[in-house]
This record gives C-alpha cells, sequence and structure tokens, in this order.
C-alpha cells in the first residue's frame, strides 16, 4: 500500500504535524526520512525494511555505512546520507543537551553519559581526550584516533602536547567497543600505562581511562586490578 493510498489521519507527516513527532513510531519517522518510495515499495515499506535489516534497533541502522544501507531496496545514496545526517545531528543534540560539561567530572559515569551521545552505536573505534583543570572542569574534549571495528591507536606525544598547550591539571581518555563488551583489551592497558607514564613527567595526572559500549561501561580507575 502506498502513503497516498492511506487516509490523512493515518500518514506519518500529516500525523507529525498534528500530534507532533514524539507520537510517531520509529517507522513511521523513518518513512518521513525516506520521503518517496521506490517501484513496488512505499516509504513506509522501505522503513520497515530498514528496520528489519537493523533488527528493530536504531543504534544498529545507524551504525550501518553508506554501502550497507543502498544494500536495502529503495535506498540509494541520497536517502542513505538523509539517515546518516539525521543519526549525527542526533547524536550532537544529545552531546550538546547533556550539560554534564558545565560540572566538574568526578566519576566515570559522569564520563560515559557524556560521551555516550558521540560514540553509541558506532561500528568502528574512537579515541578521544577530555581535558580538565584543576577543579575537574573540563577545558576541552578532543578527537585523537579513529580507527577499525575492533581496535585503534593514539599518538601519546600529541596528547601530551595538547595536554600542556591548554595547562590541562589532568586528562580522561575515553574510547568504545563497537562489540559491545567494554573489557579492556591488552592494547588498550598498555596504551593506558604508557599515557600515564609519560603525563607522569609533566605533573599531569591520568584520571581515568573509561570504555564504552551502547549501555555499559568500563573505568580503569574503579577497577583495581589497574590502579597504580
Amino acid at each position: 500500500m502506498k502513503i497516498q493510498d492511506l487516509t490523512t489521519g493515518e500518514r506519518p507527516r500529516e500525523r507529525l504535524l498534528e500530534r507532533g513527532a514524539a507520537a510517531l513510531s520509529d517507522g513511521e519517522l523513518l518513512a518521513i526520512l525516506v520521503r518517496t518510495g521506490s517501484r513496488g515499495c512505499s516509504a513506509a515499506e522501505i522503513a520497515r525494511n530498514l528496520l528489519s535489516v537493523a533488527g528493530g534497533r536504531l543504534s544498529c541502522l545507524f551504525s550501518m555505512s553508506v554501502g550497507e544501507l543502498v544494500e536495502v531496496e529503495g535506498i540509494g545514496n541520497d536517502k542513505a546520507c538523509t539517515l546518516l545526517a539525521a543519526a549525527e545531528l542526533g547524536r550532537r543534540f544529545m552531546s550538546e543537551g547533556a550539560g554534564m560539561e558545565k560540572k566538574p567530572v568526578v566519576s566515570a559515569r559522569m564520563v560515559y553519559e557524556l560521551m555516550k551521545p558521540l560514540l553509541k552505536g558506532l561500528d568502528h573505534e574512537e579515541f578521544w581526550v577530555l581535558y580538565l583543570n584543576s577543579a575537574r572542569y573540563i577545558l576541552g574534549k578532543e578527537k585523537v584516533s579513529v580507527g577499525n571495528g575492533c581496535s585503534t591507536s593514539f599518538d601519546i606525544r600529541r596528547v601530551v602536547k595538547n595536554a600542556l598547550d591548554r595547562r590541562a591539571f589532568a586528562l580522561v581518555i575515553v574510547h568504545n567497543h563497537p562489540s559491545g563488551n567494554p573489557a579492556p583489551s591488552q592494547a588498550d592497558i598498555r596504551q593506558t600505562k604508557t599515557l600515564g607514564d609519560a603525563c607522569s613527567h609533566f605533573d599531569i595526572a591520568l584520571e581515568d581511562h573509561v570504555v564504552i559500549c551502547d549501555d555499559c561501561f568500563f573505568s580503569f580507575a574503579e577497577d583495581r586490578r589497574y590502579q597504580g
């Protein structure tokens, strides 16, 4: 059935205008982004197919690449770009709206809540650094590395230099595990120790290394095996 065949009250755009975006299902919101159907497949059906391919999870859908999206019938480059642009705007909105940067960073949970909007649903690893002043307020945050689906590394000299340039008192490093398992790898452990040693030469504290997954996290500072 085409969207044009639905009654006015059943069409996603009309429902949004009448009731607001919150009243629409995930499929209806996706249908609005998809906008038009293809031969033999309505926008609503394409939206349902997208959700099916992603196992019903938006985090999985928005971690798909353009190449993966265009494999879904009815999705071309234009529609794929629209979907990924919407996902990125959502991530930026959540990060901007968190309000966490106006508070001192005193726990791994705060780091997780601050960084989850930027890292949730990614299909690759990213390393970020939070630069803190002596009161643990964030002077700035920076993405220092982008890797593949299972690993990444960063330039320790660059991180230390940037910390000195910002006159940072302390650092927190953050990266994600797309696998869903937040346990640190041996490479994570080695990089953390090496960065901690480098920072100590300049009286900069490495406060924590937080490994983030979509619904959980691991903190080096809170796990006694990695303290000291």
